[in-house]
């Protein structure tokens, strides 16, 4: 077996497991935060993740791009300019951070303490992006696969113990506890990855006079770095304006604002929760593509181009027409184990376009950043939101439409993106759009 699908069954392994706490975890928050707290707390988590999108960086992609183009007498420079540069990166990104909270009280109907926490997240993220990009880019998937196992064991453990030794009649504390403990989980990984990284650092070339200067090496992960997090940043911007576009679409359809936030809360806390349940194994993909992209279009490899393409599509066929099926029959059971809703169960079912095409997007972006062709795939993501919010605004404010028209303009948008990623990519590397063989040999 390759590595590339050796890494990938690895983080899909640990993914599933993964994923199966999650759903028990998202159980959990479902039953002690109730439909408006869950809808409350689906809310502001885009609002973290856009914070920690910029912590980020996107080093982990930059990086093992890096590593997987470079000798290996290399790496230990490098890791040591990258350190040097998330540090600055984390202490500029946290005073910015602290100064436009300040301005613009997002957290205001949270818990006070709620913004020190996310501001203290923001060096946690970027250095555990430093040390995640690190092992990605060595295939050490294993030690990816493990950090993401324990994120979500650790965060259910906290949950459950303490929601069970202590009786929360405040939504406001138990919204608190919740995300806390999300962003805990992150140190947790932290601590993991420093450990591991340490134990390995006799493997890293030492003595070696390197060929890249500081500013060379910054230069070439800002190059995979800036466009991705742009990319990223216009995602996590677009997510976290989406619940505020939903439901002032569905108030203006005429439902009041708490019955747009249950509404709400359904669509993402229940319907999306199941429906992104297989997502694992593409964003497992995701992961084990970009470094096995890069190297394989470094060295001009056209037929393992091929191959990665091919191989990643059969996979995502392989698991996503199961899922898909399977989450439409059984909409009703599945949907039940968070609350008895039919809204919620309409939404799974209705949702399937929307969670199959997302699953073969996932690898296909990944393969557009690892031949850098992470402009087009920005493009592409910006059509489909136009194409979405567009929809999900003008339809969702019909009397008679509603939350369908919401679900038509997710659906639309994310067959945009996936049609234009692979077509982009099938002219990239010369393959035909039907059978994926090359047409001529590339020039």
């Amino acid at each position: 077996m390759n590595t590339f699908l050796k890494g990938t069954f690895i983080l899909a392994g640990a993914a599933f497991a993964g994923e199966l706490i999650e759903f028990l975890v998202n159980m959990v928050l479902a039953r002690e935060l109730g439909r408006e707290g869950m809808g409350m707390y689906m809310t502001v988590l885009p609002i973290i993740f856009l914070i920690a999108t910029v912590a980020n960086l996107e080093l982990p992609i930059s990086i093992s791009k890096f590593l997987a183009e470079h000798h290996r007498k290399e790496h230990q420079h490098m890791m040591k300019h990258a350190t040097i540069f998330a540090t600055a990166v984390s202490l500029g990104i946290f005073f910015i951070t602290l100064a436009v909270l300040a301005a613009f009280p997002f957290f205001s109907h949270y818990h006070p303490y709620l913004k020190w926490v996310v501001l203290c997240f923001i060096p946690v993220v970027s250095f555990s992006a430093v040390l995640r990009g690190y092992f990605t880019g060595k295939n050490n998937m294993t030690t990816i696969a493990v950090s993401n196992f324990i994120r979500k064991a650790f965060q259910l453990t906290i949950l459950f113990v303490v929601f069970q030794m202590f009786a929360f009649t405040d939504v406001k504390m138990s919204l608190f506890i919740a995300i806390c403990t999300l962003i805990g989980t992150e140190a947790v990984i932290l601590l993991y990855f420093f450990i591991t990284y340490v134990t390995q650092l006799s493997v890293l070339s030492r003595g070696h006079r390197p060929l890249l200067s500081p500013s060379e090496i910054r230069k070439k992960l800002l190059g995979v770095s800036l466009p991705t997090t742009g990319l990223r940043l216009f995602n996590a911007v677009c997510n976290a304006i989406q619940p505020f576009l939903i439901k002032h679409a569905l108030v203006l359809s005429g439902m009041t604002l708490t019955g747009a936030t249950q509404h709400f809360g359904m669509l993402t806390g229940v319907a999306m929760s199941i429906g992104f349940f297989p997502a694992f194994f593409a964003h497992s993909l995701l992961v084990a593509l970009i470094p096995a992209v890069s190297e394989a279009h470094a060295k001009n490899q056209e037929e393992q181009l091929q191959r990665l393409l091919t191989q990643s599509m059969q996979m995502t066929f392989l698991y996503g027409i199961p899922s898909i099926v399977a989450m439409y029959f059984f909409a009703e059971p599945l949907t039940n184990l968070f609350f008895h809703s039919t809204e919620a169960v309409y939404y799974l079912k209705a949702l399937w376009p929307y969670f199959l095409f997302h699953f073969f997007a996932v690898p296909l972006q990944a393969y557009l950043i690892g031949l850098g062709y992470v402009k087009d795939a920005f493009y592409h993501t910006i059509w489909s939101h136009i194409v979405s919010f567009s929809l999900m605004f003008f339809l969702g404010s019909q009397t008679n439409i509603g939350m369908q028209g919401i679900i038509i303009g997710m659906n639309c948008g994310v067959v945009v993106l996936t049609v234009l990623h692979y077509v982009t990519i099938c002219k990239v590397i010369n393959v035909s759009f039907f059978s994926l063989k090359h047409k001529t040999h590339l020039s």
